[in-house]
């Protein structure tokens, strides 16, 4: 990897970002299959701190919250007593994002429990420079959450949608209707209308096709939670700075006034790897 030019490197993580798999990387730069693994290891920690660096202050109106399931080494069901529970099976992404400007503020992957949702919306709070209403799904360990981190600082307000029972024979695996949405005040006074997490579900998608070992139904999931973490970081650093989004017609991080500029793939990759 270290021979690699920063031509080289760029187009490896181009690869990753588009939603190439390893082994496919592989192939399509003539590399080993470690080559693309200890780069996106090396830049994603990059980003982690790229983005830690400068989500800061931000001046977020509303905030939308949601959990991406995917697994690692092995799924759930599958783990044995001699498992490190804490590093293979079930992992959850949890996501912030901001509606008006589709900027990604916070996220943390982990295991989907009171401890991480908490340290998930300490870390969110700690970003934002003003009172924001909040929306998120009906997931219980949120209402602590939130209360340990905004206090009474934040309107807050939960959409839970109800959905048709799963069809039986071709195309169950198509996503289910819903049926029905039910809102609810949980904290203060948030604007009802606003109360939504439809476009961080959206933002699920963008995650599944952009990162294959969040694909369903596919050998490209994490084998080390090391590199799933990097995958996350990386996704997310170029979600907000390089990629352009088509309704603003920019980035988020230039829709939000943190940048005024396009990144081009480069940067993140020249910046965070030696």
């Amino acid at each position: 990897m270290n021979r690699l030019s920063l031509t080289e490197r760029t187009q490896a993580i181009n690869c990753l970002v588009e939603g190439n798999s390893i082994r496919s990387a592989e192939r399509l730069l003539d590399v080993h299959r470690d080559t693309p693994c200890r780069l996106l290891v090396e830049v994603g920690e990059g980003c982690a701190k790229l983005m830690d660096e400068r989500m800061r202050e931000l001046p977020c109106r509303r905030i939308e919250v949601d959990e991406i399931w995917t697994f690692c080494g092995k799924k759930q069901q599958r783990l044995t007593p001699e498992d490190d529970r804490g590093r293979l099976g079930d992992q959850w992404v949890f996501v912030a994002l901001d509606p008006e400007t589709k900027l990604i503020p916070s996220y943390r992957v982990g295991k989907r429990r009171r401890a991480e949702a908490a340290a998930f919306m300490g870390d969110l709070s700690a970003r934002l420079a003003n009172r924001v209403q909040l929306s998120s799904d009906a997931l219980n360990t949120y209402v602590d959450a939130v209360e340990r981190a905004f206090g009474a600082g934040v309107d807050y307000g939960q959409a839970a949608k109800f959905y048709e029972a799963e069809p039986i024979g071709p195309g169950r695996y198509a996503p289910p209707r819903v049926v029905e949405q039910q809102k609810t005040v949980i904290a203060c006074n948030p604007d009802q209308q606003f109360i939504s997490t439809s476009l961080v579900e959206r933002q699920n998608l963008s995650m599944r096709t952009s990162m294959k070992r969040f694909a369903r139904l596919s050998l490209g999931f994490s084998k080390k939670i090391e590199n799933l973490r990097a995958a996350v970081h990386l996704h997310f650093a170029h979600y907000n700075f390089v990629r352009l989004h088509r309704s603003l017609r920019m980035t988020p991080a230039m829709a939000i006034g943190m940048e005024s500029r396009l990144w081009s793939i480069e940067e993140p990759v020249e910046q965070t790897s030696a």
